[in-house]
């Protein structure tokens, strides 16, 4: 136990600035599941989850390094922001070859609502309201194209369960989890082809 588990993030965050040690680490480990969960809900066609992981794990270095305590946001809303952006830039600037697999992406989370901070995204307001819309719309045709099992096995799978676990949860075999999570990748890359 680092003694942080009852400090405000807030109040760490000036105390790492005044010089305190392991404060980075200890808000590195308790904010890597929620990197996880936010990378397990981007599917990448031919991609790895890993790989969004450690952009996520980016972004959350960031929002450590960057954050302002007296800012309105808390951290927690200024580390998802920072996490979110990365993972975003990280899809957006995969046009290159060798990122080719990032090129094609489906969320597969809803967005928490929006918070003060996510206004002063830097960008186009209009493209990021068409990109969510259509986001929005992929993700409502992807769940109308799959059984309520299939729904039910991937909203466990995207709340962090492992197999096994998803299968204790459904009291079904965990090789029928196993395939449905296979037909659940197959339906979206066909999607992502039209």
């Amino acid at each position: 136990m680092s003694g942080y588990e009852n400090i405000p993030d807030e109040e760490l965050i000036s105390r790492m600035r005044e010089g305190e040690t392991g404060i980075s680490d200890y808000l590195m480990e308790k904010y890597k599941g929620l990197v996880r969960q936010k990378a397990r809900a981007m599917f990448l066609v031919g991609g790895d989850t890993d790989d969004l992981i450690q952009e996520g794990m980016i972004g959350l270095f960031k929002a450590v390094r960057d954050y302002q305590p007296n800012r309105e946001a808390s951290f927690a809303t200024f580390a998802r922001l920072c996490i979110d952006r990365q993972l975003y830039t990280a899809v957006a600037s995969s046009g290159r070859q060798k990122h080719q697999p990032l090129n094609s992406y489906v969320s597969l989370s809803e967005e928490p609502p929006e918070t003060e901070v996510f206004q002063s995204w830097t960008g186009n307001p209009e493209e990021i309201l068409i990109d969510r819309e259509n986001v929005r719309i992929l993700e409502e045709e992807i769940r109308e194209g799959l059984s309520p099992l299939e729904n039910r096995v991937l909203e466990c799978y995207l709340d962090g369960y492992g197999y096994g676990e998803i299968a204790e949860i459904l009291d079904k075999p965990p090789k029928s989890i196993d395939n449905a999570l296979q037909r659940i990748r197959g339906k979206i890359q066909k999607k992502n082809k039209k």
